[in-house]
Order: structure tokens, then C-alpha cells, then sequence
């Protein structure tokens, strides 16, 4: 493969900090590249340097003569004083741009909602970075820099996005880098990961999954030399404990190899393992939303954001929301959570309930910001339990990723990020039973990611998560609903999936069904006549392949889950060819169940259940 540009020896460091430490690294044609690490470990600092918007310390940056490097920086680099169409064709007449699909594929993908007359400084946030996401892509690049770019994309815009850079090139041509949180898009798009971290860069095969497999090994393998290690840096510091002659007459060199096996010990990782918090005990009624509407706030009369809807939380239920913006979101939490009152219907209360929201904008931290970290959680308790074990606030704020010099930080001076892992204790700590989440992976990076679902995961009270990430909504959340801007809220049993085709029928101007009556794109029920039902003969044949596919599904089970048992030795032994093996087959076998799952819904759907 060709080499397109490329970085060597790049050094950069702020203040006594280092950065990037010597790093050399180049991009060839065919490379579809995806960088991860901590929030502030460098992953912009050098995507700017190999992008030529920033110079190195020391080191130098190279490129081939010919190659194009389109780059988007994270800030908003556009003229606020031009209007969308200028912005993103320039002077083009539309017939000029128009007649190139690839363009008004792109168009189509990102802009299709953004009025093209706007003015660029009346646009939000996340429409600016759609026009200058656009800007970039309708050029003719050879490498392609992306820094964020799912930020404000909801999950249309994620897949859109993927599906575009997946074809953009052949196999063997151009290049893309990528810095993004988003693991979903990382795993679509990328064959290789970069792990940017202390100031250098591990490369990996393969996307996200494939970098978490092969960092596991690596750590694996680290704590193997780390084990060997600590016994001779235990041999050596025993021997030098001996006594003061001994010390003087053993030759220098011996001290010198002493400490140079304690001088590489790495610093520790931030760590964020968090246990069952204590929750008030869930009665029998959690939240219902029962025959709701809600008018548009500030729009016309008759405009309604929910029309009749009707919602039950259960006890420890975990459900993932979706939609398209403006559908009403984030407007669902208000309700549920008290917020604001219904036009029509109620919201039913157990008595039990203890609500906490996390919202996007992490406001509730504003009443604080003059408090240190650790002030900030002390002020809620002092002392937590967690798993049984008693833990001064001190102690737990470490747990979620505090280092001792950033406990007594001032609110006012963290991070986005930190700000959110702060506000998630804050919450967690004060013990509620249901919990919503607004958002809750923006800033965030992917180890962080990971911990908070380490945290989810182990949390047993009712769980609401508004999300554009399906990474996230799969890994934490049992089942997913949509709201799709007509009023109405569906069940979505395939999932993210589901709800992506659902809303390529409603834009293709087709009848979409949801459950219920079928609804067509504009929310209106159709007026065609309903179809007969299935007859007897149907319903007798799909209730024995019901019965068929149950006991076909409890036999994948029991062979799933005497594969995990065989994975969970082979990784004890260190075997990992027979890991890869036990791997592919529950692929496979998860692949049954899938196919099986649908048939069982289609049998269900036959039987009216």
C-alpha cells in the first residue's frame, strides 16, 4: 500500500507535562483508522499535527506532494454571515452540485432539515456541525481527518455516516482518521485503532472489539511481567534492608539495578469500579404514564409532541429511548419525572419513588462550582455503603476516577467529562431507585464509557437512558422504544435496527407500522380497510412453530451457556486458540438465535399476541 503522509518522532509538551513523547506513525491508502484514550491524552493534539494545524516540538510531520487532507476540528470553524448553501458549495449554482449524486447524497444525509437560506450564526450547535461535516465530505480528499464527528449526530446521522465513509473509497484507496467515543461507529468503520496513552501509541488490527480483545491480552501479559517483576524488586529491597554493612560493602551496582526496577513502575490508571449502591426498596408501582398528551410548548393550538400515550416503568426495568430531534426526548423525562404536567392524562407515582435525573447540560453542578470535588460529595454523605463495605466519600470519589490531586479541584475547573462523572456520583450517592440519564456518554471518553456501564450494569433500581450511542443502549438497557415525531411512542423488540428501518420508510414517504394501527410518515392513521385475519389453519400452524422455536431457543441456551463455562477455563489456562474457537461458535450460535427470534415474533404476530 501507498504511503499518504505520516509523523516522526513528534514530541509535544504543555507546561512540565509531556504530551506526545517521540511518536512515529503514518497513515497508508486503505488505512480506516480509529483513536481512543482518556480525555486529554492527546488524540486531538495529534490528529492537528498529522493534519499540518499545528506544529511539533521536535519531530516533523511528512506527506506525499499530491495528497488532499481534509480535516474537522472539533470547534466551529465557520462564517457565521453566510448563508448554509454558501457555506458549505460556495458560489455553485445548484444545477452545478446538483448534478453530482455523491453530493446530493451527501446533502440528503446530513442537511436535508437545515433551512439552505439560514444564516450560519441562527443554526444550533448541532446543525453547524452537520454543515461543516457536509462542507468537508462534498470535497475531493485523499486523507480524512475527523475529530468528534458524531457529536450532535443522532443515530440516523451515526449510521449515515458510516455507511458513507465505508464507501466513500475502494478497498485500497484513501485514508480516514477518526477520533470519536462513539464504539458502534468505531467497530462499523475502522480496521485499525490507535490507543494514544502516557505519551505514546499502541496500534491494534481491527476495530473497537477487536482492540479491546487484543488490549486484554496485552494486559494479560503485562501483569504476568509485572507479577515477575514485583518478586525481584521484592528480592532486591530485601537485601538491601539488610544492615548498614552490608549495604556499604555490596558492590554500587546492585543498588543501581534495584532501583532501576522501581523507577519504571507505570502510574496507575484511573479506576472507576463501582458496586451496588444501596436504593430505597421499589414497590409494586414504579411511574405510569397513562392517556398523556402534551400541546408543542409555544406552538400553534392543536399542536401536539405526545398524542395518547401511555408508559409503565416495572421494578428494576431498563429501557433505552430513541428518536429523531425535537420528537420529544428529553421532554419525556420532564414528564416523568414530575417536571412538567401533561395537557391530558397523569403521571402515576409509586409511593416509594425517588427520582434522579442526569441531564445533558450537568446544570445542577452551577450551585457548586466554587466546591472542591470531594466537598461536593460530602456534602450529600460522608460515609457510603457499597457492596457491604463502608467507604468514606474520599474513598469512593477515587473509585470513580478522582486521583487524590483531583479531589480538591474546583468544580469550576473540570472537565466536561469530569463534570459528568461527578454529577453521576453526586446522583448515585444520594440513593435513588429510579435513574435517568439525559445523554450521558457527551465527554465522555471510552475507558470512562466503559466504567460507567460497569456501574449501570450493577445498578438494580429502574433505569430510563436517552441515548444516541447503541453501544451503549444494547450494552445496559433490556429493551429499546422510539419516538419517531408523531406523537405516539413505539416498542422496538429488534432494537436500534428496527427503528433505523422504520425511519427510512417514514422519509421515503411509505406506511410504517410500529405496533398498533399502521401509521403513515405524516402520524396519521390510514383510512384503507383492514385487512382479514389469519385463519384457523394459519393460527394452528404458527402456534406449533411457537412451541418449536421455544424449544429450540432452550436448547441454544443451555449450549451458550456450556460455552461460556469452556471460555471462562480456556482464558484461566491462557489457551487462547481454543478462546478463538469457543469464540466463533457462539457467533454462530448467536446468529441462530437471532434468525429463530424472528420467527417466533412472526408466529406471535400471527396469533395476536
Amino acid at each position: 500500500m501507498a504511503h499518504l503522509l505520516g509523523g516522526e518522532n513528534l514530541t509535544v509538551s504543555y507546561a512540565t507535562r509531556t504530551v506526545l513523547d517521540g511518536i512515529t506513525l503514518g497513515l497508508e491508502e486503505g488505512d480506516r483508522i480509529g483513536m481512543v484514550g482518556r480525555n486529554g491524552d492527546g488524540k486531538s493534539t495529534l490528529m492537528r499535527l498529522l493534519a499540518l494545524r499545528s506544529t511539533p516540538d521536535s519531530g516533523r510531520v511528512t506527506k506525499r506532494g499530491d495528497v488532499n487532507v481534509g480535516y474537522l476540528d472539533q470547534s466551529d470553524v465557520l462564517d457565521g454571515d453566510l448563508t448554509v448553501g454558501g457555506a458549505i458549495v460556495g458560489d455553485q449554482a445548484d444545477y452545478e452540485w446538483a448534478r453530482n449524486p455523491q453530493i446530493r447524497e451527501i446533502m440528503g444525509g446530513l442537511v436535508s432539515d437545515v433551512d439552505w437560506h439560514a444564516n450560519v450564526h441562527a443554526l444550533s450547535g448541532g446543525q453547524k456541525r452537520r454543515v461543516a461535516l457536509a462542507k468537508l465530505l462534498i470535497e475531493d480528499h485523499d486523507v480524512i481527518m475527523l475529530d468528534e464527528p458524531t457529536n450532535h449526530l443522532d443515530v440516523e446521522g451515526v449510521a449515515w455516516l458510516s455507511r458513507h465513509l465505508k464507501t466513500r473509497w475502494r478497498a485500497n484507496q484513501g485514508a480516514f482518521l477518526v477520533v470519536t467515543h462513539d464504539r458502534w461507529f468505531l467497530d462499523e468503520v475502522c480496521n485499525k485503532t490507535w490507543e494514544v496513552h502516557d505519551g505514546i501509541v499502541d496500534p491494534f488490527d481491527g476495530g473497537y472489539a477487536a482492540y479491546v480483545l487484543a488490549r486484554a491480552e496485552r494486559d494479560r501479559s503485562a501483569t504476568v511481567m509485572e507479577s515477575k517483576r514485583q518478586q525481584l524488586v521484592k528480592k532486591e529491597l530485601a537485601w538491601l534492608r539488610r544492615g548498614a554493612p552490608a549495604r556499604t560493602a555490596k558492590p554500587k551496582f546492585r543498588i543501581e539495578a534495584a532501583n532501576a526496577l522501581i523507577a519504571d513502575v507505570p502510574e496507575p490508571r484511573d479506576s472507576m469500579a463501582l458496586s451496588k449502591m444501596a436504593t430505597a426498596r421499589l414497590g409494586k408501582d414504579v411511574l405510569d404514564l397513562e392517556n398523556v398528551s402534551l400541546d408543542f410548548l409555544g406552538g400553534e393550538e392543536g399542536q401536539k409532541l405526545f398524542d395518547n400515550i401511555t408508559l409503565r416503568l416495572a421494578p428494576g426495568e431498563r429501557l433505552g429511548l430513541v428518536g429523531v430531534n425535537g420528537a420529544g426526548k428529553t421532554t419525556l423525562l420532564k414528564l416523568l419525572n414530575g417536571q412538567i404536567e401533561p395537557t391530558s392524562g397523569r403521571l402515576k407515582r409509586g409511593k416509594t419513588v425517588v427520582t434522579a435525573v442526569l441531564t445533558q447540560e450537568v446544570k445542577e453542578l452551577d450551585d457548586v462550582s466554587d466546591l472542591r470535588v470531594i466537598e461536593v460529595i460530602e456534602r450529600e454523605k460522608r460515609s457510603i455503603n457499597v457492596g457491604g463495605k463502608e467507604f468514606t466519600a474520599g474513598q469512593l470519589v477515587e473509585q470513580l476516577g478522582f486521583t487524590n490531586e483531583k479531589q480538591w479541584t474546583p468544580v469550576r475547573d473540570l472537565s466536561g467529562g469530569e463534570r459528568r462523572r461527578l454529577q453521576l456520583l453526586r446522583l448515585l450517592v444520594g440513593e435513588p431507585n429510579v435513574l435517568m440519564l439525559d445523554e450521558p456518554t457527551n465527554d465522555l471518553d471510552t475507558d470512562t464509557l466503559a466504567a460507567v456501564e460497569d456501574v449501570l450494569d450493577g445498578w438494580p433500581g429502574t433505569l430510563v437512558v436517552v441515548s444516541h450511542d447503541r453501544y451503549l443502549l444494547e450494552r445496559v438497557t433490556d429493551h429499546q422504544m422510539a419516538l419517531l415525531g408523531d406523537g405516539k411512542i413505539r416498542a422496538l423488540p429488534r432494537g436500534v435496527d428496527q427503528y433505523l428501518e422504520l425511519r427510512e420508510s417514514a422519509l421515503a414517504g411509505s406506511t410504517v407500522t410500529g405496533g398498533g394501527n399502521p401509521v403513515t410518515s405524516g402520524g396519521s392513521a390510514t383510512a384503507a380497510a383492514t385487512p382479514a385475519g389469519p385463519s384457523e389453519a394459519e393460527k394452528r400452524d404458527a402456534r406449533k412453530a411457537k412451541n418449536r422455536i421455544e424449544r429450540q431457543l432452550g436448547k441454544l441456551e443451555q449450549q451458550e451457556k456450556k460455552l461460556h463455562d469452556q471460555m471462562v477455563k480456556s482464558t484461566e489456562q491462557s489457551d487462547f486458540d481454543a478462546l478463538a474457537d469457543q469464540n466463533k461458535k457462539l457467533k454462530d450460535l448467536a446468529g441462530e438465535r437471532e434468525a429463530l427470534e424472528l420467527e417466533w415474533l412472526e408466529a406471535l404476530e400471527v396469533l395476536g399476541e
